[in-house]
């Protein structure tokens, strides 16, 4: 397969904090790789040391280049946008178009038309007087104007309603996306994207959790509603994870047999915020 992205043994200390802790990674093309993780879990320093931002210990490679040493031509081939870009008060959209058409060779400024067109934000419009909302969607079309083959998005849609959130991950889906494009995305709006995803991703403590493909997880681990007079049976075979909702016991199992898990209750397609949950108290345990 072609690899966008190899890592191995990356380390990145902030003083008494070890922000990155031999984390390993290998991303295909034409894959959305979710990455999930609390706050301070080393997902930003992750994503600033592939796109080039911040230097680390260790072996790394994106699209064939070093990131820290061969930013300038990686960047031609990458997007990114992090949950902290600005932009200019005193500019004009339209001036922002005409100076990124300038400076970047992959940027369409028809697409960024089109997408801003359908956000309703006037071109005409100075950056000071959009709401943050406004300014996350101008920075959303901006990026999705490049042709790039990896689009690294940290929090894309902070900021937005859940309306324009949706617009968002559709487009990315239906304007965007390809199998020769790779998108790597970082967000706590676990429920809004997974359907979206190939792979996913957990980070905590700089360390990874997890790492598996969306159909690994879907054979691997699998949701119950236990039936009252099996619960214990179900306890028997060590689930990661019990709820009750509303009195009804729910588990999460890993690796337990289809057969075995039929005959409990009900089953159902584990959902990725309560296997983050479950993998978190598990690492806590």
């Amino acid at each position: 397969m072609d690899a966008v992205i190899e890592a191995r043994s990356l380390r990145k200390s902030y003083r008494k904090t070890q922000a990155l802790n031999d984390v390993s990674l290998h991303v295909e093309r034409g894959h959305i790789m979710g990455l999930i993780g609390p706050n301070g879990a080393g997902k930003t320093t992750l994503l600033r040391a592939l796109t080039g931002l911040l230097r680390v210990d260790g072996e790394l490679d994106v699209l064939g280049n070093h990131p820290w040493t061969d930013r300038v031509k990686l960047m031609r081939d990458v997007a990114f946008i992090a949950d902290t870009a600005t932009l200019p008060k005193w500019a004009r959209i339209s001036q922002i178009l005409t100076y990124v058409e300038a400076v970047h060779s992959n940027f369409s400024r028809e697409r960024a038309e089109h997408f801003l067109k359908q956000t309703g934000i006037d071109t005409s419009r100075r950056v000071k007087t959009l709401s943050k909302g406004m300014k996350v969607q101008v920075h959303l079309a901006l990026v999705m104007a490049i042709d790039a083959s990896l689009l690294v998005l940290d929090e894309p849609t902070l900021g937005l309603d859940i309306l324009f959130r949706k617009t968002f991950y559709t487009n990315l889906l239906n304007d965007y996306f390809d199998d020769n494009r790779t998108i790597i995305v970082s967000t706590h709006q676990i429920e809004e994207i997974e359907h979206i995803l190939t792979d996913v991703v957990f980070i905590n403590q700089g360390r990874i959790l997890l790492d598996s493909s969306m159909d690994d997880i879907n054979e691997r681990y699998a949701t119950v509603a236990v039936k009252r007079d099996n619960v214990e049976a179900a306890r028997q075979l060590k689930p990661l994870q019990e709820n009750v909702l509303l009195g009804q016991h729910v588990f999460l199992f890993e690796g337990v047999a289809r057969e075995k898990l039929e005959a409990l209750g009900e089953m159902s397609p584990t959902r990725i915020a309560d296997l983050f949950t479950a993998k978190m108290q598990e690492k806590q345990a």
